[in-house]
């Protein structure tokens, strides 16, 4: 009995010798399993989850919210635009492409009407459309066609060659608008949606970060346009022909750019697109609607970016800021005590870093403003307030002639819907408002319909009244009258 016992006891402190070894075995294998379980949770992490909400995000809802938004511009040039300013063989910017699809700028099919389509922007419910300066550049008839598939014939508000912008208008009222972010917040690496018309693709929409911010491309400083403005926001978000005018969107469905321009050197994307930041382009919008002309706020400054190779040179330390190489007499910055030498550090609290930052953030001002300027002059800081002037001097806003005032020499018109001129069997046309005193008082009835002036067709009434308010003399009007019949009549402006 002793024995057996014995033997018991042998068996179980064996077994539980061997069940310990066993685990101190498996330990390690234990161990390697919880590290990999989380080694999967971390990998996770680098999915589009979003850690406040625990939601996976996605770009529908942005989509959803600005596609309505965003609207389809077909252009026409009549043959007697087409040797302008837009041929240019020696075009010095080959890797750059308009969203006409045309190399440099190109305009060089003499004859017949011309076409080019872009994408535009409602940024009002009544009406008023941002676009590109070089989507309407020398358009006779610029024809927008909404979401819903409703299409217009557009007046062109104004345009800026400055920053490539232009504002249209169309007569309609409780649209979809798109509300606007703001640009200046949006980081490097935040995700974007561009939407627009590429390729002739309606309401298309493309995702990608935001690249870089603050590019200059030297795209539109051609022909002396000294006072371009180019601190360019840049996406990997797919851009193509067509996408010019379009929008730039954060994830909350707000516009944060204008796009422009791709560096391709195929025409197609590649990997890079370029925006105008939407904080700009209300500033010049606006001015456009209330001046019928931008007003630019001139600092006077000839300016150039640090380098290490410049802060050897002029012995500056460190590279923030922007050098101020010259100071123009009689401008606001050498009012406001600036000098050569002297670096701009901050404008009203904002860092400048480049030359186009730093030109960016004066174009968001008007003649008249004050701005604070912090400077560094041989180490020191100091403050300075400029009152900025415009290009001719003085702080007074510059009067613009509206570009779609609806009236010349006494002849109000308005534009006819695209159903409205198919009833008539007319391709284009615009009809009388109003007839005041003046030298179609008498000629002319209320309700003709004017479809061309001198042989040159008309497709708007600022385009009509564009082309009236250059003649003089004798002048062929050709359209239809009230009843539906033919009719020319001959006026003679004086």
């Amino acid at each position: 009995m002793k024995k057996l016992f014995s033997f018991l006891l042998v068996g179980i402190i064996g077994g539980l010798v061997a069940l310990g070894v066993y685990n101190l075995i498996e330990k390690p294998n234990t161990t390697v399993s919880t590290e990999l379980n989380n080694n999967q949770r971390a990998m996770a992490f680098a999915s589009l989850r979003n850690s406040s909400t625990g939601t996976y995000a996605d770009f529908v809802q942005a989509a959803e919210l600005s596609t309505p938004s965003v609207v389809y511009i077909k252009t026409t040039i009549e043959p007697h635009q087409a040797n302008n300013g837009r041929q240019n063989d020696n075009s010095p910017f080959p890797d750059f492409y308009d969203f006409f699809g045309e190399h440099g700028f190109k305009f060089d099919i003499p004859q017949g009407p011309r076409g080019a389509s872009g994408s535009g922007v409602i940024i009002t419910a009544d009406g008023y459309i941002a676009t590109n300066n070089h989507v309407v550049q020398d358009a006779d008839k610029i024809e927008v066609t909404l979401n819903d598939k409703r299409t217009y014939v557009a007046d062109l508000v104004g345009t800026d060659p400055t920053t490539d912008l232009a504002l249209l208008k169309i007569n309609e009222n409780n649209l979809p608008f798109m509300p606007t972010g703001n640009s200046d917040s949006m980081k490097v690496g935040e995700w974007v949606i561009a939407v627009g018309n590429p390729m002739n693709l309606s309401s298309t929409v493309t995702a990608g970060i935001i690249s870089a911010k603050g590019r200059s491309l030297n795209l539109l400083r051609t022909n002396n346009n000294q006072y371009a403005i180019e601190n360019f926001i840049q996406t990997d978000a797919a851009i193509n022909p067509g996408n010019s005018g379009g929008a730039l969107v954060n994830t909350k469905g707000e516009l944060i750019g204008i796009n422009t321009a791709i560096a391709s050197q195929t025409g197609s994307f590649i990997g890079y697109g370029f925006a105008i930041p939407i904080n700009l382009a209300k500033k010049v919008l606006d001015d456009i609607k209330q001046f019928g002309g931008v007003q630019r706020g001139i600092l006077g400054v000839s300016i150039q970016d640090i380098t290490s190779e410049l802060a050897e040179q002029e012995h500056i330390k460190g590279l923030k800021g922007v050098y101020v190489h010259d100071v123009v007499d009689n401008s606001a910055a050498k009012k406001a005590g600036m000098k050569a030498g002297d670096i701009i550090l901050k404008i009203n609290g904002k860092e400048v870093n480049s030359s186009s930052s730093l030109q960016e953030e004066v174009g968001k001002y008007r003649p008249g403003d004050k701005v604070e300027l912090l400077i560094n002059r041989a180490g020191e800081t100091k403050t300075l307030t400029a009152t900025l002037l415009n290009k001719d001097g003085n702080s007074k806003p510059q009067v613009y002639e509206p570009t779609n005032q609806n009236e010349a020499f006494g002849l109000v018109l308005e534009n006819i819907s695209k159903s409205d001129l198919s009833k008539l069997n007319l391709n284009n046309g615009v009809r009388v408002a109003e007839v005041k005193k003046g030298p179609f008082a008498g000629k002319i009835s209320k309700g003709f319909i004017i479809t061309s002036i001198d042989k040159q067709k008309v497709f708007s009434a600022g385009n009509a009244l564009s082309i009236l308010q250059n003649k003089q003399g004798g002048v062929l009007i050709e359209g239809k009258n009230t009843k539906g019949d033919t009719e020319v009549v001959g006026v003679l402006i004086e």
